[in-house]
């Protein structure tokens, strides 16, 4: 009798076996090392699930090739994170047996080659404060090329009184990137922890600061720095305001919107101090929140040129529209991040003060679309969710919906977003 329960068992735990390898996956690619041009060998790969709070499933190493495979333990979207020296790269896992090749770069905590091309700076007034975001476009060319990545990878310099809203990042690939900054000593100091890697044709890295600055008096004065060299330092503000360049800043007006004025200073040196002052009040236009003709739109896959910041940069800044590159992701990211809403609810911390993971969670919404196409239904919801918190955000920002209403529509649409996710 027990031999009989034993074999049955034993028969049952086969077909459970071999069900489960029936519906799992294997990802396999290659890790090559792009400063050297050689296979990646011993580097730590990760099969991370996204929908499971970005948690580990499946691990291994790269062999004498670079070689590495993982098996999904099921359907759900994931990512694959390789670690080279320390810094963290990304893919959204590949389907149907396509290869999951991923290039990494060796690490310096300095590398030459590394500069800002603009530091663009939006500022507004709102009930007795200003809203500020803050915005650093910076290429990697190092040859050969190299990541940049240390506790100090990025270094920046706000008003001592700002209270911070939100900070991000984003890889030349990918999505923005909510991140940790860390405070550097003096008040006002801060750095980012976060690898800045080679250039991505003409994809950079960005870094995204938002917060607010005491506003009673109408009144305030900016004393502004940058870290190193950079080409450009753009002031974006509604034309109700005024705007007074400091000693020793040579600002130049740069008239592109009938709606907001836009100053320019040119190649700021890094270390020295960059003053001006605004006043009055005013708003961003509402109409200058919508794509120009001929854009992305706000959901499209972030790896497409023109569908965010870094797509479209190569244009020389001093031809005569020198900003307008920047000024579709300046005034239209956070439908671009509401869009990405189901990742934002997943995210966690990962690779010791690499805390950039988690929102690549949000390239499986938007680059791996694939997921969608699959089923013509799964896309068409997808966009319309696009849109529909696009059109929110829209609103909320003209100021024709509450707080209260923004709040819970949003939470709506980010659910109903995350339960497509789950579907597909």
């Amino acid at each position: 009798m027990k031999s009989t329960m034993f074999v049955f068992r034993t028969l049952a735990l086969s077909v459970l076996f071999s069900a489960a390898l029936a519906q799992a996956a294997t990802v396999t690619g290659t890790v090559t090392d792009k400063t050297t041009n050689k296979p990646a060998v011993g580097d730590t790969v990760v099969l991370v699930d996204v929908q499971a709070g970005m948690g580990e499933v499946a691990h291994a190493t790269t062999d004498a090739r670079g070689h590495y495979s993982l098996i999904e333990p099921g359907s759900a979207p994931y990512l694959v994170r390789v670690t080279h020296q320390g810094a963290g790269y990304f893919i959204a896992a590949p389907e149907g047996g396509a290869a999951g090749d991923i290039p990494v770069y060796d690490v310096g905590a300095k590398v030459k080659g590394v500069f800002i091309e603009a530091n663009v700076i939006e500022v507004e007034s709102d009930n007795g404060q200003l809203k500020v975001d803050e915005r650093y476009f910076v290429h990697n060319t190092s040859s050969p090329p190299v990541t940049q990545w240390s506790k100090k990878s990025f270094e920046i310099v706000l008003p001592e009184d700002a209270v911070l809203n939100s900070v991000g990042a984003q890889r030349p690939s990918g999505l923005p990137t909510s991140i940790k900054m860390d405070s550097d000593g003096a008040k006002g100091h801060y750095s980012f922890n976060f690898p800045i890697q080679p250039d991505n044709g003409d994809k950079d890295t960005l870094f995204q600061i938002s917060y607010n600055l005491p506003y009673s008096s109408g009144k305030y004065s900016f004393k502004s720095q940058v870290s190193m060299p950079a080409d450009n330092v753009a002031i974006l503000m509604p034309k109700g305001m005024t705007f007074t360049a400091g000693s020793g800043a040579p600002f130049k007006s740069v008239q592109e919107d009938p709606g907001i004025q836009t100053w320019l200073l040119k190649n700021a040196i890094a270390g020295k101090a960059i003053e001006f002052t605004v006043s009055g009040t005013g708003s961003m236009p509402r109409e200058a929140q919508g794509a120009p003709q001929g854009s992305q739109g706000a959901g499209q896959d972030a790896g497409m040129p023109g569908s965010q910041p870094g797509g479209g940069i190569g244009t020389p800044i001093n031809t005569p529209d020198p900003l307008s590159k920047y000024k579709w992701w300046i005034l239209g990211v956070l439908a671009l991040l509401l869009s990405a809403g189901a990742a934002f609810l997943l995210r966690r911390p990962v690779d010791g003060g690499v805390a950039a993971a988690p929102l690549q969670a949000a390239s499986v919404a938007h680059a791996s679309s694939s997921n969608f196409q699959q089923g013509g239904k799964n896309a068409a919801l997808l966009n319309a969710l696009k849109e529909e918190l696009f059109a929110v955000e829209s609103e909320r920002i003209s100021g024709t919906i509450t707080a209260e209403e923004y709040a819970q529509v949003k939470a709506a649409l980010e659910t109903v977003l995350k339960r497509a996710l789950g579907r597909s």
